[in-house]
């Protein structure tokens, strides 16, 4: 029992001993850490440089990334519930697309200033810089800032919408995206263009979906001489009237142009919704129907030709034939 006692009583001085060491050590430790802290403090105040009259501190320049990575966050949340928000409206999808983008760029600038207030710069202290960035500007940055002014009237004009299907410049395709620089424009072969948003601006260019969707085209077609023009009329309207993709609410026409060298031309005129962006298959349907009409029914498409007259001579042209006078000589 007293040798229990006596290993009870040296396990608990053990005890006793080891937390007094943990003690001390703990208050070295900590005298150690608030050392550190102070040294930290010292080095993250630090001014690097001076703008004007706000020191620049890594401390400052930590807090602005953290700023700036948590304003992007923000913008990003505030257009996606924007852009669930509009979904439940009657706004069209380009509408709702503006609103949501330009949501964004509210929120990313607002959240820019109260970071700054927040740091305690004053904003004044950016004359300097904000001079040095017009020079930028207006040397290196004019073209990027000139297109960011452009995507911004993109968004308040709507000249062009998210959906619409436009040509720019000799390029005809579908409007998927306005970003802040560009707009993206999908081809027809499935093919991202992307185009600077000031050349929507400064450039003409033809939305045929701007107002409504249903677009007119026109289908040139030449019979001959000795075609008769007003079963020539019928046929053309059966066909358009037989095409699925050809509108029945509004009228076709058949239209005579110009008497030709060759040929009778006329124009079909047809409407559609359902093809505006694939105009070339339903020219294509629409030329094959015109030529199984035209066959059946003995009417001739021509070809081009000419017809060349000879007047008579007043004496007769004497043709000869000389043998050659520069044959190589024989060896």
């Amino acid at each position: 029992m007293k040798k229990f006692l006596r290993i009870l009583l040296g396990f608990a001085l053990l005890q006793v001993a080891f937390f007094i060491w943990r003690v001390a050590r703990m208050r070295r430790v900590h005298r150690d850490f608030r050392q550190i802290v102070a040294d930290a403090h010292q080095m993250m105040t630090q001014p690097l440089f001076m703008l004007r009259h706000t020191p620049i501190t890594p401390l400052l320049l930590l807090l602005t990334i953290f700023f700036l990575v948590l304003i992007t966050w923000g913008s990003t949340v505030s257009r996606r519930v924007i852009r669930r928000l509009l979904k439940k409206t009657s706004l069209d999808q380009g509408q709702q697309y503006a609103i949501e983008v330009v949501t964004g760029y509210v929120v990313f600038f607002l959240g820019i200033v109260v970071a700054l207030q927040s740091a305690g710069i004053n904003l004044s202290s950016f004359e300097v810089l904000g001079g040095a960035v017009g020079i930028g500007v207006g040397f290196g940055l004019q073209n990027i800032v000139s297109n960011f002014m452009a995507g911004l009237i993109l968004l308040a004009e709507r000249p062009i919408k998210l959906g619409d299907r436009v040509e720019v410049d000799g390029l005809l395709g579908d409007v998927t995206r306005i970003a802040a620089r560009s707009t993206w424009v999908r081809t027809n072969e499935n093919i991202i263009i992307i185009v600077p948003n000031s050349e929507f601006i400064a450039k003409r260019v033809t939305n045929w979906t701007a107002s409504e969707k249903e677009t007119r085209f026109a289908l040139p077609i030449g019979v001959g001489y000795s075609s008769d023009l007003a079963l020539v009329r019928r046929l053309l309207l059966k066909v358009a009237a037989e095409n699925k993709d050809v509108l029945k609410t509004r009228n076709s026409e058949v239209v005579l142009i110009e008497f030709g060298d060759s040929s009778i031309n006329f124009e079909l005129w047809v409407w559609t919704e359902t093809q505006v962006r694939t105009p070339k298959i339903l020219k294509s349907d629409l030329y094959f129907a015109m030529h199984r009409e035209f066959v059946e029914h003995g009417i001739e498409i021509p070809f081009p030709q000419r017809d060349l007259h000879l007047r008579s001579a007043d004496g007769l042209l004497k043709v000869v034939q000389t043998p050659a006078e520069d044959a190589a000589p024989q060896s």
